[in-house]
């Protein structure tokens, strides 16, 4: 049975994704629609959480707008995501970055990674 539902999903998985990691800093552009148009929107901010295998993973992104904490969550394999780009990779010791919620200004602030 699983060999079945593994051939069905193989077609939906994409294979220009880059690898990215808790902690990165990156910039997802997101096909969005509004009544009948459709555009791309840009969504920057740090990979706090990645979870799920296979088709039904997911990552969310955290980024601070007008002083207010905003996190979204994206499938990672979703035919919405028109592409990902990692700005930057950051070096962090855990999977799940939720103490960022907490922090504001300089505290934030991860080390990137060289």
């Amino acid at each position: 049975m699983s060999t079945l539902i593994d051939a069905v999903e193989a077609k939906h998985f994409r294979q220009d994704l880059p690898e990215i990691e808790s902690g990165d800093t990156v910039r997802v552009h997101a096909k969005v629609v509004e009544g009948n148009k459709e555009r791309i929107q840009v969504f920057e901010g740090v990979v706090i959480r990645l979870n799920g295998t296979k088709l039904n993973a997911h990552f969310t992104v955290r980024r601070i707008a007008h002083n207010v904490g905003v996190e979204r969550t994206f499938l990672l394999h979703s035919p919405r995501i028109d592409k990902i780009e990692v700005v930057k990779h950051a070096v962090v010791h855990r999977k799940n970055l939720y103490y960022l919620r907490g922090l504001t200004g300089k505290a934030a602030r991860l080390k990137e990674r060289r």
